[in-house]
């Protein structure tokens, strides 16, 4: 299953559990006590937990966690589709289906494994998928905890279809803050966005930060490599670096849309922030047997950490 490339007990690293409808899930622990927590229902991160035992990660109080629904928080993997902007159910499949755990994935590069505790989960195409969606593909996704406790996931797709296809992408992030009008992002200033609010027209991005009197929908294009999430109540500064994603979406509902999901409750939009790295505005195309990587990094900081430390942060991609 998992690793732990250190001296301590692997099975200590990692071991597999079940949600209280019986779905496997993998827990994932490093030695100074972080942990995530990733369900085999949809390959979603249902939990990451710091040192000191608090959740970094938002679930609703109200989220569903019966299969086949996604549960509302945590990371989601959304595939073949972002959104609604195409024939599938909004986000795609992927986030609803049963995954298995890959005891033989092929390798990833050297340092993905060094110092972590991680698994790696397959998902292939059932025959109801591919009426829905008719191209073959293995989705291998490796979730990993580091020493000091950055939560890693890397996402390769394969074309194992006779002809090209295209999807787009994103893992869906619900990041838990203290108080939304006390947040602000930082790493997208003067970006073109499209605002999904307003039938996706094209905007740019005008504020020296990000911050949230409203309900936002937007997607940044050829955002950069790393961004911040600085939430000043909690001091504690989210820093989400990604490779093969070009594209930044940022959401919140803010209390009209709240109130209209039935899985959130009414006021929750207080206390998250969706970030999440993403391809969406040109949609991915893979040649038969080719290979795509996408690639998520999450740490968090105490709110020391200033935005210039970003391009240092930058060179471990």
């Amino acid at each position: 299953m998992g690793h732990y490339a250190t001296v301590w007990d692997q099975k200590e690293a990692s071991e597999i559990i079940k949600d209280w409808n019986g779905v496997d899930q993998v827990l994932l622990r490093n030695p100074h006590g972080a942990s995530a927590k990733i369900s085999l229902h949809g390959g979603q991160v249902v939990s990451w937990r710091n040192e000191q035992g608090e959740e970094l990660l938002f679930t609703s109080n109200k989220a569903i966690f019966k299969p086949p629904k996604s549960m509302r928080g945590g990371i989601q993997i959304c595939y073949p589709q972002f959104g609604d902007c195409g024939l599938l159910d909004q986000h795609g499949f992927a986030r609803n289906k049963i995954w298995v755990i890959d005891e033989n994935p092929p390798p990833l590069y050297s340092n993905e494994s060094t110092g972590k505790s991680f698994v790696d989960l397959l998902l292939k195409p059932s025959e109801d998928d591919l009426k829905l969606w008719p191209h073959s593909f293995e989705f291998r996704l490796r979730v990993s905890l580091a020493v000091d406790g950055d939560l890693t996931l890397v996402s390769r797709i394969r074309n194992i279809n006779g002809k090209p296809f295209s999807f787009s992408f994103a893992y869906h992030t619900y990041l838990s803050v203290s108080d939304i009008s006390e947040v602000r992002i930082e790493g997208l200033e003067t970006l073109d966005y499209l605002d999904n609010l307003s039938k996706r027209e094209l905007l740019t991005e005008q504020g020296d930060a990000i911050t949230f009197e409203s309900e936002m929908d937007r997607t940044y294009l050829r955002s950069p490599k790393v961004v911040a999430v600085l939430d000043h109540e909690r001091k504690r500064t989210y820093v989400i670096g990604k490779e093969g994603l070009p594209d930044t979406v940022v959401w919140n509902p803010w209390e009209k849309k709240s109130k209209t999901m039935a899985d959130f409750g009414d006021d929750e939009y207080k206390t998250m922030l969706c970030v999440d790295g993403a391809a969406v505005e040109r949609p991915i195309t893979l040649k038969p047997g080719e290979e795509w990587t996408g690639r998520l990094m999450l740490t968090a900081v105490k709110s020391s950490f200033c935005f210039d430390q970003l391009e240092l942060q930058s060179k471990g991609f």
